[in-house]
């Protein structure tokens, strides 16, 4: 049951991905290099792919493979930074009964490692931290998704491209904070959580 459930909860992201596609690029446009939305969307795309020919896979191997896909097919830091955090969580999954609340302990801890950040520096940390705690508190919620995405507009950018803009980076959502809140409102979709 819980790999159908992974293999919902990436149908709907890429679906989210794809009628997001636009907002994320203009999210992009001001603190990046107006990509995050194309780039999502390729990776997605081959992601949906690869999914198709995991039909026996258990849920430790799908999340292996969403890495692989977005590691070697989104470009920028973002394809390095959810592939590093898929690896994670896959690695995290021992049982068919999930702890996800732990497994997205592993996933931070390796967006962390690669993106050499921590939540308040105006990245997808400041969506994956609240939905972590939310997780251990049981009260995960698309309120608390929303309001961590909302919370990255005030921040000023101490991390990544957007940091070059300093802060001019106030005043603009994250735009991996705005995609990361769509993957968890996936998963709450999808009934992963």
């Amino acid at each position: 049951m819980q790999a159908e459930n992974i293999i919902q909860w990436f149908k709907l992201y890429n679906d989210k991905i794809k009628e997001n596609k636009s907002y994320l690029t203009e999210l992009d446009g001001p603190i990046g290099d107006s990509d995050h939305g194309a780039n999502m969307a390729r990776g997605m795309s081959h992601v949906m792919d690869a999914l198709e020919e995991e039909t026996e896979s258990t849920p430790a191997e799908l999340l292996k493979t969403i890495a692989m896909q977005l590691m070697s097919k989104v470009g920028g830091a973002s394809g390095a930074l959810y592939g590093s955090a898929f690896l994670g969580m896959s690695k995290a999954i021992t049982e068919d009964d999930i702890q996800w609340a732990e497994v997205i302990d592993a996933g931070i801890a390796m967006i962390k490692k690669r993106g050499k950040s921590d939540s308040g520096e105006k990245t997808m940390l400041d969506v994956w931290v609240p939905v972590q705690e939310a997780l251990h508190g049981g009260s995960l919620t698309r309120e608390v998704i929303e309001e961590a995405v909302q919370s990255t507009e005030a921040m000023k950018a101490t991390k990544g491209r957007a940091s070059y803009v300093g802060e001019r980076s106030i005043g603009h959502t994250d735009p991996g904070a705005a995609s990361s809140g769509l993957l968890f409102e996936a998963a709450i979709e999808a009934e992963v959580f």
